[in-house]
């Protein structure tokens, strides 16, 4: 799908000469959002991004001050996992 975005010539231009690829911009920024409000999961983010690891789609998510979906009720079930595997 190709989205079209219309912006005032002035605007455009000062966000191009901050960050260069507008497309790119704008994807990050809609995988951002779509990741903060549940829509994407991690893996979809890495997909859509190109991100060719986890660990490069979870630091530029934080760099995005999108946190990490992951809570006390994570945290206990890998804790759970971790004594289960280590035979505890």
């Amino acid at each position: 799908m190709e989205i079209t975005l219309a912006l005032p010539d002035d605007l455009a231009q000062r966000l191009r000469a901050e960050s260069g690829d507008l497309s790119r911009r704008a994807l990050e920024a809609l995988a951002v959002d779509a990741y903060r409000t549940g829509t994407f999961t991690l893996a979809e983010v890495q997909a859509l991004l190109g991100f060719s690891s986890r660990w490069d789609t979870e630091s530029f998510l934080v760099s995005r001050g999108a946190s990490l979906a992951y809570d006390a009720a994570d945290l206990n079930a890998d804790r759970v996992t971790l004594r289960d595997v280590l035979g505890e």
